[in-house]
């Protein structure tokens, strides 16, 4: 290109810029706390309802902080605290380390156990009923030494610990029924129930009795399940109290029908069964 040509002359800049960081990650945090969040959530509901009151005041207990921060604060009522020493029931107790689980001396010695004695009384009361149940169970069933049932009928008897007290469940089995064609008491529930008053009234205790059947495999014109379950409750209770059982402590006989099958099955000749509870708040 010569010097006397007019050809525009073109210029071109590269224009160097900083390489841009890395960008939009913090949704990804955001996401972690909500799922974190969630799963906290649903773990909470979960064991609200798999968890009775007992165990709940277990769990919080477990949580409870070792270092007290409000309620083991000074005595001041200024907006920090502080330590006052004119209010007994104040007294700043700095550097102690108690919990409401494990007092310290110095409130033991003002009476501050950390425990309500309602609690301690509730407590104490539970515990023992836990106990005398427990003995009953072992007089049924053998396991403390020399039952008061004979083996034979113990193949009828299965116990269990529940809230509401010790479930004693005497059940039907293939060879072996407890009422008959008629609907009344066989021998054998006569015997049960003679053999288990005495153990009865080993304790004060409460009783409650409850039916269950069988689903039968057709549909009957007329359901008669309530009817047979709330007449067996009664029979029972009649047995009770010609066993000697005082009738005043008999709280209530129910009849659920076939409405709660101990097994797969609801036709299983399993769920033809009587429940006798011994009720926990009477003792």
């Amino acid at each position: 290109m010569t010097a006397q040509s007019n050809a525009p002359v073109i210029i071109k800049r590269k224009k160097i810029t900083s390489g841009d960081g890395h960008h939009g990650g913090a949704w990804k945090v955001a996401y972690a706390d909500f799922v974190t969040a969630m799963m906290a959530f649903f773990m909470l509901m979960w064991l609200l309802g798999a968890t009775n009151e007992k165990q709940r005041k277990g769990i919080a207990d477990y949580f409870t902080p070792t270092i007290p921060v409000v309620r083991a604060s000074g005595g001041g009522s200024g907006a920090f605290g502080g330590d006052s020493i004119f209010s007994e029931a104040t007294l700043s107790r700095n550097g102690t380390g108690a919990t409401q689980a494990r007092p310290a001396e110095e409130r033991q010695a003002r009476g501050e156990t950390g425990v309500d004695s309602s609690e301690d009384a509730d407590a104490s009361a539970s515990a023992s009923t836990a106990s005398e149940l427990d003995q009953i169970q072992q007089a049924l069933l053998g396991q403390g030494g020399e039952s008061m049932i004979s083996e034979l009928m113990q193949r009828h008897i299965v116990t269990r610990l529940s809230d509401e007290g010790l479930v004693i469940e005497l059940f039907e089995t293939d060879d072996s029924a407890l009422f008959d064609g008629d609907g009344a008491a066989t021998p054998l529930l006569e015997s049960l129930i003679a053999s288990m008053t005495p153990v009865f009234e080993l304790v004060v205790n409460h009783l409650a009795v409850q039916a269950h059947t069988r689903a039968v495999p057709i549909v009957a014109k007329e359901d008669r399940s309530w009817d047979i379950t709330t007449a067996r409750a009664e029979q029972v209770r009649s047995l009770l109290e010609l066993s000697g059982f005082p009738g005043d402590r008999i709280d209530r006989i129910t009849g659920f029908a076939d409405r709660r099958p101990v097994t797969q099955n609801p036709m299983a000749r399993r769920n033809d069964r009587i429940e006798i509870i011994l009720l926990r708040d009477r003792l």
